[in-house]
């Protein structure tokens, strides 16, 4: 009976050092000489022989990329996003913001700035006033409310998950907010020779 309970405590020992052994082998890389002088790398434990052992430990593989999401990018070909802007604070800058938060890859046209973009603007709302997002051709939101403009992006397929920023955000605008920083303004073309006035 002896026997028996000392040959489990001694398989059991066994186990536990084999796991421990490999759970160590899985997430460390062992650096070496070997008798013979050469370096070697491995996943596996060095044996008693060798000099120099290193352990190194690896944390989980992962890729760093800044490009967008496969979702993003499927819908930007479908509906690719454009964001017409000026120089209006706050307002534009949540707007912005908004879509660097969903990771929406978007053009900017400043219609302060571009007299072709005012142009485009003019043509696709029949006004002068920003900001405005256009998705594609056929979605088309006036004015900045997050709530409409989420909802823009949902329809067009835009992933709700957050992507590599592009710009920083700016004062996120919640539900609640005054008109000050939700709406649209009216946009005056710069003067020649002056710079838009405060």
């Amino acid at each position: 009976m002896r026997y028996r309970a000392r040959r489990s405590v001694v398989v059991a020992a066994a186990l536990t050092v084999a796991v421990t052994a490999f759970a160590v082998s899985a997430q460390s890389v062992f650096r070496y000489v070997d008798p013979d002088g050469r370096v070697v790398y491995s996943d596996r434990p060095p044996p008693p022989d060798v000099k120099n052992v290193q352990t190194k430990r690896l944390g989980a593989n992962y890729v760093e990329t800044s490009e967008p999401s496969l979702t993003a990018q499927m819908a930007a070909e479908r509906f690719p996003a454009t964001l017409y802007t000026f120089d209006c604070g706050e307002v534009c800058q949540n707007a912005e913001g908004l879509l660097n938060r969903r990771g929406v890859p978007f053009a900017t046209v400043d219609v302060q700035k571009d007299e072709q973009g005012l142009a485009r603007l003019r043509t696709l709302t029949g006004e002068e006033s920003a900001p405005v997002l256009t998705l594609g051709d056929k979605i088309v939101v006036k004015g900045y409310s997050e709530s409409r403009w989420q909802a823009a992006l949902d329809e067009a397929g835009y992933p709700k998950a957050q992507a590599q920023r592009r710009g920083p955000a700016v004062g996120r605008s919640e539900p609640g907010t005054t008109a000050a920083t939700q709406g649209s303004r009216a946009v005056a073309p710069t003067a020649k020779g002056g710079d838009y006035p405060k």
